[in-house]
């Protein structure tokens, strides 16, 4: 079994805030990440993929198609985009970037487990330099 990774960076806005909540108490929470005009991040996202190599390639999958596939089914939807606003597969949910990543996993699972015999090992996602979350689908 190899693990492969793929690196793509995209820049999106976000607020972390429950309208159900008084802006006090989302500030006492959230702190500036509560702040009501927004604010963004240059996220770098880790796409990681596992399986047998084919002998025939060399490969386990053709990295230009692992690009393709991150590209459309996340980059493409949340590069320069509003988390809360913009991005269908996270309306309603809180734009931290634990819950992103795990979104950002269910939107490649299937394209990328369409392809036979590569399987989505995990995705981390880095908000900053110094944080970041992972997931393996579990």
């Amino acid at each position: 079994m190899i693990h492969i990774t793929r690196k793509e960076h995209f820049n999106a806005a976000h607020r972390m805030y429950r309208e159900e909540w008084s802006a006090e108490k989302n500030a006492e929470v959230f702190g500036k990440c509560a702040n009501p005009n927004w604010h963004g991040h240059n996220y770098n996202l880790f796409v990681t993929v596992k399986g047998e190599i084919t002998h025939a390639t060399g490969y386990l999958i053709d990295l230009k198609d692992l690009k393709v596939i991150i590209n459309e089914y996340v980059i493409e939807k949340l590069d320069h985009k509003n988390l809360n606003l913009d991005v269908d597969f996270m309306r309603g949910k809180m734009a931290s970037t634990e819950l992103l990543t795990i979104e950002i996993f269910n939107q490649l699972k299937g394209p990328i487990e369409a392809y036979p015999g590569v399987f989505l090992h995990s995705v981390r996602l880095f908000e900053t330099d110094n944080n970041s979350a992972e997931y393996f689908g579990d």
